[in-house]
């Protein structure tokens, strides 16, 4: 018989993680820390975080950080529920410029998008460590390094949320005809305070960033696929083949054809 994995044996990788849904009678008191790192994500609700530099509230769309050794007392706020998923894991395998240099660390994803994404690997984490397959560490490592790569992508850019958003939908719409008008309506601004808001924060104009796309998708797939310019012209979403062309040189100072032969 196969002998079970003990999570307090394990010396790398998350070790224990869950989902709970907790109301105030929750607490938990650890006066000299833990050996492992806590990571959580709230979905909904309150809950806090107490350590020796004060309290602090965790709410929907906070990842938080313990470091281990750091004495603390966590539970649900008092009147309130607390949704959040959790996993103690070690940082053997983690580059150090990932992980918060502070005792207890609290960052909110106020993005929609960025929630998805973080709510998603923790799934994808606690199925794994569940489960506990063949490569379960290596898959629950790489859900925990997603989540840290996000939080340093979003410290690193620090940008409004709404323009998250637009980018991401502009991603998603690649290929679509996309109005300004009916994505800021989507976003919840005013096309005007959209377009100043996006270019402020970006460099660039709506327009620009989608074209930026499309080229770039264009680029890989004239140096990684046998189709056609032109057959890649309407495939990233353009509608006219010189519109494409002006746009590929204006990116990358070649036409199609000539990065296509000096790529491949």
């Amino acid at each position: 018989m196969k002998p079970i994995n003990d999570p307090s044996l394990l010396n790398t990788g998350i070790s224990i993680s869950g989902h709970y849904l907790m109301s105030d009678a929750y607490a938990t008191h650890r006066p000299k820390g833990m050996t492992e790192w806590l990571i959580t994500y709230t979905l909904r609700g309150k809950g806090y975080m107490d350590v020796p530099s004060g309290m602090q509230h965790c709410i929907k769309g906070d990842i938080t950080f313990l470091r281990p050794g750091t004495p603390h007392r966590y539970g649900t706020v008092k009147g309130e529920e607390w949704d959040f998923y959790w996993a103690h894991f070690n940082d053997y395998l983690i580059e150090d410029n990932l992980l918060p240099s502070e005792p207890l660390f609290i960052h909110n994803f106020k993005a929609n998008t960025a929630q998805r994404r973080i709510n998603q690997a923790f799934r994808r984490l606690l199925f794994d460590s569940t489960e506990r397959d063949e490569y379960w560490q290596e898959l629950c490592l790489n859900s925990l390094r997603e989540m840290l790569m996000l939080l340093a992508q979003e410290q690193k850019l620090q940008r409004d949320p709404r323009i998250v958003e637009t980018i991401h939908y502009l991603s998603i719409h690649m290929r679509d005809s996309v109005q300004i008008e009916e994505l800021a309506r989507t976003i919840g601004l005013s096309s005007s305070r959209l377009s100043h808001l996006f270019k402020e924060q970006t460099g660039l104009s709506i327009i620009d960033t989608l074209n930026q796309m499309r080229i770039r998708q264009a680029a890989l797939l004239l140096t990684h696929t046998n189709r056609s310019a032109s057959e890649i012209c309407y495939e990233v979403g353009f509608h006219n083949y010189n519109h494409f062309i002006n746009q590929f040189r204006k990116w990358y100072g070649l036409s199609p054809s000539s990065y296509k032969r000096k790529h491949t």
